[in-house]
């Protein structure tokens, strides 16, 4: 999927870049292996439109009159306050490159194990990198835990269902969720009444002297 954003070229910097914000410009800069860097204007408003839909793995067409360039959303800066983009990076694609990206893992389904036994399950990595032609990259990658029938069972890089021309580049065998057994709790211990324990002992040595005077008594 490729998504296309008009982008026009700007050559405004710094402080000046206030004004160009308010009128819903955001600055943004392009650059590849081939391509020089090349700072842009795009609208904010469909920046962030982009961003929501399709994430920073989909394949954008930047749109600059009867130009265009295939680009990678790359970095993106936010304001620390407000949370919104105040700039961006696009990292411009060659036709045929190959490109290596992490894609968010979304576990679908229900597992019986948990379900069933009351299993817990272990989320192992919540993302996975690829290398892929960037026309094929997917926006996510779901996991099926619907597999994890007992506390044996795992799911591994190899088990998913990846889309035709996306590899992973970690272990086939990369553990990508697992079944924990849950741990019955241990009976607390009983409290220490230390306050009783003091009285119960000041009421024994009553007694003790009370019987050793009785003692002396007789004895007399």
């Amino acid at each position: 999927m490729v998504i296309e954003l008009s982008a026009e070229k700007r050559d405004i910097f710094g402080k000046k870049l206030k004004n160009a914000r308010k009128e819903g410009k955001l600055p943004a800069v392009y650059y590849g292996s081939k391509e020089k860097s090349t700072p842009v204007f795009i609208s904010a408003k469909d920046f962030k439109k982009v961003l929501k839909e399709a994430g920073e793995t989909t394949l954008v067409s930047l749109k600059m009159g009867k130009d265009s360039k295939d680009v990678l959303i790359h970095e993106i800066s936010f304001d620390p306050v407000k949370d919104e983009p105040i700039h961006v990076d696009f990292y411009a694609i060659e036709k045929g490159q190959k490109v290596t990206v992490t894609i968010p893992l979304e576990f679908v389904g229900v597992s019986p194990a948990v379900k069933e036994l009351g299993g817990i399950l272990i989320k192992v990595t919540h993302e996975l990198e690829v290398e892929a032609d960037p026309t094929f990259i997917p926006h996510k990658i779901e996991v099926d835990i619907s597999s994890l029938v007992n506390f044996e069972s795992q799911i591994a890089i190899k088990d998913l269902k990846l889309p035709e021309g996306v590899i992973a580049t970690h272990e086939a065998l990369d553990i990508i969720a697992a079944i924990q057994e849950a741990k019955e709790e241990e009976e607390p211990a009983p409290e220490i009444d230390l306050a009783q324990i003091e009285v119960e002992k000041k009421g024994k040595k009553e007694e003790e002297g009370g019987e050793a005077g009785a003692l002396t008594k007789d004895s007399k």
